[in-house]
């Protein structure tokens, strides 16, 4: 039988993150005042962020010292295992051979951690005392929660409505951890009562639930923000994922033809494929790489690639990216890590500059991709990458019926032991496919912001 689980010494977690931007053919897009439609500079960004990651956002130096007390942080969980998806070859019959990266052994269930541990170490060292986030399905809240209690710090999450509702023990789970929870859209915002005036049944967003965030962390002198996904600095962070992944890819002979992961905000994806898009760059691999988002969130297959608000009320700086409109409010899909209204503004360029594809893919057919791989490896995935694996199975059914055998790469970013009432809807028929429609979108394009 071949090696199915490929695993590295704790001595070879990485010591640096990647940077892709000087990797890139050109930049990306500078993010912008909102009012004054100039570039940012830090003293802008201070309210919200450390200066540290400040600097991480906007450097231009390939690799990143990871500190030490964050690698020691990381060696709870760190490396994480790659298998070989040999169950799930042989019950799709296929000659493909796949290769999923684990991420779910962390504490928090999922990949979170990786960021989370060090944007609280930063703080932390800076004076910080709380820590302001937004969360869908509950594991970045669970993550930031995690990291704050290691490294003392107060946390305070909004979680949107829909997922608060759905997912209970999540909230539970960063009691735990000392956070505070609150539904978003709340009644202790400004931002949230607003929300709440205009709809009081809101299921809430990650745009509403990113107001409230920062509109507390923008009043407080001792808070500040904290974002699980979307940005340069958190992108960066999840890079020891890819790299990892290399070295094990390594380990077992084979070089990946095709790279899925799920995509909502980005970091999960980034965090996997950059250090692979680097050596495709440098002509040492040719792999097609792949992102698949929910078809009732399509930021990148039906947004528009538009300057945007990256929440709905209008505090945050304008960011280029492939946007829905910050107006959106998402069908309550199950898998709320991925109910974005925009993609990364890295990731949005580099799939303006046509190094990477997207594709949409409806919830059914994912929770299938989900029940066919737990009955096959074992591990029940969290709803956000049986996107992944829905993608990863259709090329692994194409390479079926045309012999090629294709080597896929993909991530599996958590498990989904909290996410168990959604597989019962599913077991139970009561799941339904939305497509976002198209006018929808070009309503939301006339609400935001023209930037010339």
């Amino acid at each position: 039988m071949a090696q199915r689980k490929f695993t590295l010494a704790e001595s070879q977690i990485p010591t640096s993150w990647y940077n892709i931007i000087p990797d890139l053919p050109a930049p990306p897009p500078p993010v912008l005042h909102p009012g004054t439609h100039q570039p940012v500079g830090p003293d802008d960004l201070a309210p919200l962020f450390p200066m540290a990651l400040i600097l991480q956002e906007v450097s231009g130096d390939s690799r990143i010292d990871i500190p030490g007390e964050v690698i020691d942080v990381y060696r709870m969980w760190r490396p994480t295992p790659l298998y070989r998806a040999t169950g799930l070859e042989k019950a799709l019959d296929t000659p493909a051979r796949i290769y999923y990266k684990y991420e779910g052994g962390s504490p928090a269930g999922s990949h979170k951690p990786n960021t989370a541990v060090a944007q609280a170490f930063y703080n932390a060292q800076e004076g910080v005392k709380k820590l302001t986030t937004e969360t869908g399905a509950g594991q970045w809240g669970s993550a930031l929660a995690l990291a704050c209690a290691i490294f003392g710090m107060d946390c305070e999450v909004w979680q949107v409505r829909a997922s608060f509702d759905q997912k209970p023990y999540r909230k539970s789970m960063m009691e735990v951890w000392g956070a505070k929870v609150h539904p978003s859209p709340s009644d202790v915002t400004n931002a949230g009562r607003t929300v709440l005036e205009s709809d009081p049944d809101s299921p809430g967003s990650l745009g509403i639930a990113i107001s409230e965030a920062v509109e507390v962390a923008a009043t407080n002198a001792d808070a500040k923000y904290s974002l699980g996904s979307v940005l340069n600095h958190v992108l960066l962070h999840q890079t020891v994922i890819g790299e990892e992944a290399l070295d094990q890819m390594a380990m077992a002979g084979d070089t990946p033809d095709v790279i899925v992961g799920c995509t909502g905000g980005g970091s999960n994806f980034s965090g996997l494929m950059f250090p692979f898009l680097r050596e495709k760059l440098a002509g040492r691999i040719d792999p097609v790489i792949r992102a698949s988002e929910p078809a009732s969130c399509p930021s990148f297959t039906k947004g528009e690639y538009r300057y945007d608000f990256g929440d709905t009320i209008g505090m945050t700086p304008l960011i280029k990216m492939h946007t829905l409109g910050h107006s959106f409010i998402p069908d309550p899909i199950h898998a709320g890590g991925l109910r974005y209204h925009g993609m990364s503004p890295l990731l949005s360029h580099i799939y303006d500059l046509g190094l990477i594809e997207a594709e949409a893919i409806g919830q059914n057919e994912c929770f299938a991709a989900g029940v066919q791989f737990a009955r096959t490896e074992g591990i029940v995935p969290a709803p956000e990458p049986t996107h992944a694996l829905a993608s990863a199975i259709r090329v692994a059914n194409e390479c079926r019926e045309s012999g090629e055998e294709k080597v896929i790469l993909t991530a599996m970013c958590g498990h989904g032991a909290f996410d168990m009432a959604a597989y019962d809807n599913y077991l139970a028929g009561g799941l339904t496919d939305y497509e976002y429609p198209d006018d929808k979108v070009a309503e939301a394009m006339q609400r935001i912001p023209v930037v010339g």
